[in-house]
């Protein structure tokens, strides 16, 4: 069962509360550039995720029934049992994402917002499922029925989105057990006090145990430290690998080459300087990055990424009804996208025509689909709005080239 995008109406429901709370508040926490870039990178993510945890469940499932030690019923005891585990490796993974080069450039996607609320929970990096799910292996291996490996985990996931929050406060003695939103705020920090800090999942015990524990003080500066100012999930996803072998490249020794990909972020050899600790940011003077767009162009791509959300969403929920090639099809095309859609809320005019070439293939590939399978209807009832998007396009071009 798809926890996760069975509660994507609720996601939109308690994001739209946040907003609500927002202004009656007076706290401006949400930015439309902000918003599309963190959806965005959830929306890759689980498209990615459609195609890899098929393959990942099945070697869950493979390793239980031919490696398990133990055969443990299905009883409340190992839904407690499984829970803690679940809980506890999920800590020792998020914690050495932070504390290794090449599972940072997995996760570090998930920090990269400089605004904290709940679509940042959603904002999920492309290739963390690929190097978490062997986390949880050792479960199996203890007789822990796959199926209860997975459900557990989602569970775990979908408790951390409402941590993301500003709008709640500390939470008295829930803070001594549980993470709260007050000590996720202090994750996702830039300060340096703050960094690798709170890592729990759904209870801080780990944290206080193993000593990584971070009490809130005076509100993060939130981010990563070497902002990534693109609102590009693209970008997002792949611009700390580019570092990592652009760094090994410079490195001259075999050894430093590799280490580049197993220390710490911040790590260089000797030669290039050494480490590079994180500096802290002035709270009073420190601007978080942002861009300004027209009316116009903020209007089509609200108007686009809500067509996505509805074309992502019949993908994830049907994507079994397409042909091999149409899902692979699909997914490019929902991947051109959400780049498109970031880059459109930073301006220029060059995103224009990857843009125009995106719409294009969009009608191609409904029309290629029209009769083909059960979603197919669905591609082709959004080429009336790819020829209005179309039109709208060609009326920002004209106007960008007219300034």
């Amino acid at each position: 069962m798809e926890y996760i995008v069975l509660s994507i109406p609720l996601f939109f429901l308690l994001m739209g509360i946040e907003l609500a709370w927002s202004a009656w508040s007076g706290r401006r926490v949400y930015r439309l550039n902000d918003f599309i870039a963190n959806l965005g990178c959830g929306i890759g993510s689980q498209v990615v995720g459609a195609f890899t945890k098929a393959v990942i469940f099945a070697i869950y499932l493979w390793t239980y029934d031919h490696v398990r030690v133990f055969t443990l019923p299905r009883t409340a005891l190992t839904w407690v049992v499984a829970f803690l585990l679940v809980d506890l490796l999920y800590y020792w993974f998020h914690r050495l994402s932070h504390e290794v080069n090449f599972l940072w450039a997995a996760h570090i996607v998930h920090h990269q917002s400089e605004e904290y609320n709940l679509s940042v929970a959603l904002r999920q990096s492309w290739w963390q499922g690929l190097f978490s799910w062997w986390f949880y292996l050792p479960m199996a291996v203890l007789g822990i029925h796959p199926v209860l490996i997975v459900t557990v985990g989602a569970f775990n996931t979908l408790y951390q989105f409402w941590i993301h929050t500003k709008a709640i406060g500390r939470m008295g003695p829930l803070e001594a057990v549980f993470n709260t939103p007050s000590h996720h705020r202090v994750h996702h920090g830039s300060d340096p006090k703050y960094i690798d800090r709170n890592h729990a999942g759904t209870l801080i015990v780990w944290d206080r145990l193993f000593g990584t524990f971070q009490r809130e003080e005076e509100e993060p500066v939130y981010g990563i430290t070497t902002p990534l100012a693109s609102w590009d999930p693209v970008k997002a996803n792949f611009h700390y690998w580019g570092d990592l072998f652009g760094l090994a490249a410079r490195c001259t020794r075999w050894s430093d080459k590799l280490r580049v990909f197993l220390k710490p972020p911040g790590w260089r050899p000797t030669e290039l300087g050494g480490f590079q600790g994180p500096r802290a940011k002035d709270h009073a003077t420190y601007h978080v990055f942002d861009t300004s767009v027209d009316l116009g162009t903020r209007v089509y791509t609200g108007a686009q990424f809500t067509v996505l959300l509805v074309v992502t969403s019949l993908f994830l929920f049907r994507q079994q009804d397409l042909a091999s090639w149409m899902q692979g099809a699909v997914a490019l095309l929902i991947i051109w996208w959400v780049m498109n859609m970031g880059l459109m809320m930073e301006g220029g005019r060059r995103v224009l025509l990857s843009e125009a070439a995106r719409i294009a293939a969009f009608t191609g590939l409904g029309s290629a689909a029209a009769n083909a399978t059960a979603i197919a209807w669905a591609l082709g009832a959004v080429l009336v709005v790819s020829v209005l998007s179309a039109v709208h396009l060609a009326l920002i071009a004209l106007r960008k080239h007219r300034s």
